[in-house]
Parts: C-alpha cells; sequence; structure tokens
C-alpha cells in the first residue's frame, strides 16, 4: 500500500491514514489541531502525536472555556507535566488562543464559519507528486496566519496555519500515488453532494 513519504511508524502510520486531510468541522477538534499545531513549533510532529493522549487529559479534553480559564498555578501545574512539552510561552499562547477561539466562536457563530472562509468553504484539492513539491505556506495560509495574529493569537505562523490547514483537509496534500489521496477526494464529493 502506498501512502504519503513522511508517514512510516507508529503513531505517523494511524495518522496517516484516519485524520491527516479528512475534513473537519468540529470546532473542539479543530481547537485540538490550532493548539497542538502551536505546540509542535520546533519539534517533530511525530513527538506531538506520542503526547497527544497526555495534551487531551492535562487540556481538559481540548474545551477551550475550561482552557481560557486556566490562570498562573494552573500554568505551573502543566510546567510540572512530564507528559507534555513543557514550555511556559506555548502553554500561556493556548491560554491566550482559546480566550481569541471563544472571541471568534461568539462572532462567527463557529470557529468552524470562521476557519474554512479562507478555502472559500471547499477542500482544497492539490495534485502533488512528490513530497518536495508540497509547499510549507500558501496565500491562504498567509492571509490566515495575519488574520489569527491580529485577533490575538499566537504561534500562528503561516507554515503553522499550512499545518493546520493539511491537518483538518482544508487542503489534500497527500500525493496521488498515495491510497489516501483518491480517498479524500471521494469523501469530499459525497459530502458537497449532501
Amino acid at each position: 500500500m502506498q501512502r504519503c513519504e513522511w508517514a512510516k511508524t507508529e503513531p505517523s502510520l494511524s495518522y496517516h491514514d484516519k485524520e491527516w486531510g479528512v475534513p473537519l468541522h468540529d470546532d473542539r477538534k479543530l481547537f485540538e489541531f490550532l493548539i497542538l499545531e502551536g505546540t509542535q513549533a520546533g519539534l517533530s510532529w511525530e513527538i506531538i502525536l506520542k503526547k497527544r493522549d497526555n495534551y487531551r487529559i492535562a487540556f481538559d479534553g481540548f474545551d477551550p472555556r475550561l482552557v481560557s480559564q486556566y490562570d498562573e498555578h494552573k500554568v505551573d501545574h502543566l510546567l510540572a507535566n512530564p507528559g507534555i512539552i513543557r514550555n511556559r510561552l506555548k502553554i500561556v499562547a493556548a491560554i491566550q488562543n482559546a480566550r481569541a477561539f471563544l472571541t471568534i466562536q461568539r462572532e462567527f457563530g463557529s470557529f468552524d464559519t470562521y476557519l474554512w472562509q479562507f478555502v472559500g468553504g471547499q477542500p482544497k484539492r492539490n495534485r502533488w507528486r512528490r513530497i518536495e513539491e508540497i509547499p510549507s505556506r500558501t496565500t491562504e495560509s498567509d492571509a490566515l496566519s495575519r488574520d489569527l495574529s491580529q485577533r490575538g493569537f499566537n504561534f500562528v505562523g503561516s507554515t503553522i496555519c499550512y499545518a493546520l490547514m493539511q491537518a483538518v483537509g482544508m487542503v489534500n496534500d497527500h500525493t496521488v500515488d498515495c491510497f489516501r489521496y483518491p480517498e479524500i477526494v471521494s469523501l469530499c464529493a459525497k459530502r458537497e453532494g449532501l
């Protein structure tokens, strides 16, 4: 079975085969990916995937309302947790991002509505033949990064935003020889037909 080159070992294999690139519209899951992608800055995604379950526990199931209320005591508690990345800036950013996330939900009705406007509400289907062709940022991720930054988010550079867009299926960046590429195309076509 042919896969994208980056999926070589667990947990990346399962993540690639089941989640990566599948259009996601659940606000809590979108918040999870927003926080995890920001946390990944400077690290490998494999490290984050291995710590993902620990993050879900430490960050109250990625409930943005709960995370937005974290105080200095909670920050200290998280910094003492060996199951997550113990970086004060990233932890504080997650709390700030939760507050900004809730503001967007109030303004747009959902974070999903806000986020997907950057691709016109539909996944962008790319046709990459080799992993080297896949960009690390695009004009869409630049625009998303700029807007999130203006709204008070942190750890939302364009590269992080593009990784988020890939993860939640705003773009299909599976290479065309990957078995998931046609599956994602078919899944998107079915959803468009609804």
